[in-house]
């Protein structure tokens, strides 16, 4: 099969990006890039992933970083929408899953409303790479049964409603993206409604890139690891029992680790 054939004339592949490392994309994820003829990607998509995209091929940046939009959603739906109708080869290109927090829901609904063949190839999400990382784990037999994956963006001026109850219960880890801006919220809300001050967090700060961070301490102490982090950076928080890692991975696997007691 030649590469562009992955992909039928008028088809669109929603792709996971990951987290940035290009060699974190899947095998599959590579030869869809090398076989679209347009893609559309997010501004969170690494660098090393765009330098992957061949010569010739349309590059359309749609993303939005820090609450600047690029393009509204609804824009990106008719852009995609247009290009399938075209005819061409289209790749959506997106950081981690599609899937997750990714509003590929919408721009399959579009899609499909108008009878336009679309798949998906699926990425490594921001929180497994932090985890990795951090030589962590998300769960953990007998600490963390669960794992709970939230968002904390929101449009200007609306408040964080968050199930705190549910989110508060111990045995199970949490992972808030894009929760640096509300992140004294977030601890304040989380002790109030009875999660241990003293739970472990991990901040991951540009996951998987040579500039990466991890922040190590406590939940009570969640606005304070935050505060050396620019609002240009993807932040994601880890919290429960189970991201404190091993004492090795204390030490070792990011760029920047420190440990506040």
């Amino acid at each position: 099969m030649q590469p562009n054939e992955l992909i039928a004339p008028g088809e669109v592949w929603l792709v996971g990006a990951g987290p940035g490392d290009p060699d974190l994309l899947t095998r599959k994820a590579e030869k869809l890039i090398a076989a679209a003829e347009i893609i559309f990607h997010d501004a969170l998509v690494g660098p090393g992933v765009l330098d992957l995209i061949p010569d010739g091929v349309e590059r359309v940046s749609v993303g939005k970083r820090s609450g600047r939009h690029s393009k509204a959603q609804g824009s990106i739906n008719d852009l995609l929408l247009a290009a399938a109708k075209a005819g061409k080869r289209v790749v959506r290109l997106k950081g981690g899953d599609p899937s997750v927090f990714g509003r590929s829901a919408e721009e399959m609904a579009h899609l499909a409303a108008d009878g336009v063949r679309f798949r998906i190839c699926p990425g490594i999400t921001t929180a497994s790479a932090a985890a990795a990382s951090g030589h962590a784990s998300l769960t953990l037999r007998g600490v963390a049964r669960g794992l709970t994956l939230v968002t904390a963006h929101l449009k200007a001026g609306e408040p964080l409603a968050l199930d705190w109850e549910t989110l508060a219960r111990p045995g199970g880890t949490l992972g808030i993206y894009m929760g640096r801006a509300a992140a004294g919220e977030i601890g304040r809300a989380l002790v109030a409604a009875g999660r241990d001050p003293d739970t472990p967090v991990m901040v991951a700060v540009n996951v998987s890139l040579p500039n990466e961070r991890l922040i190590r301490g406590k939940l009570s102490a969640l606005a304070f690891l935050v505060a050396t982090i620019s609002d240009e950076d993807p932040t994601l928080l880890l919290i429960g029992e189970a991201v404190a890692g091993t004492q090795m991975g204390a030490q070792a696997g990011a760029s920047v680790a420190q440990a506040v007691q």
